[in-house]
């Protein structure tokens, strides 16, 4: 499948490890989420796509943010 961004197909998957947690200081106490997954990566413009599987997104959803939303995007 090409790239959502520039279209290329140069195109390679690689395995990856990120913590996840909110942004804002209200949120320091929150836990952060250690996640280790796959990211299909374009290598002309840098656009990586990963799902967080669902026992993951689960540990984020136990300690909502006060009033935030929790959004993912990475783009070079």
């Amino acid at each position: 499948m090409p790239c959502a961004i520039c279209a290329s197909v140069n195109q390679e998957e690689f395995s990856f490890e990120m913590m996840v947690h909110r942004n804002d200081l209200k949120n320091l106490d929150s836990p952060s989420v250690l996640v280790h997954q796959k990211a299909v990566v374009c290598l002309d413009c840098g656009f990586s796509q990963f799902t967080i599987p669902k026992s993951e997104v689960a540990l984020l959803a136990s300690d909502p943010p006060d009033n935030g939303r929790l959004t993912m995007a990475a783009a070079g």
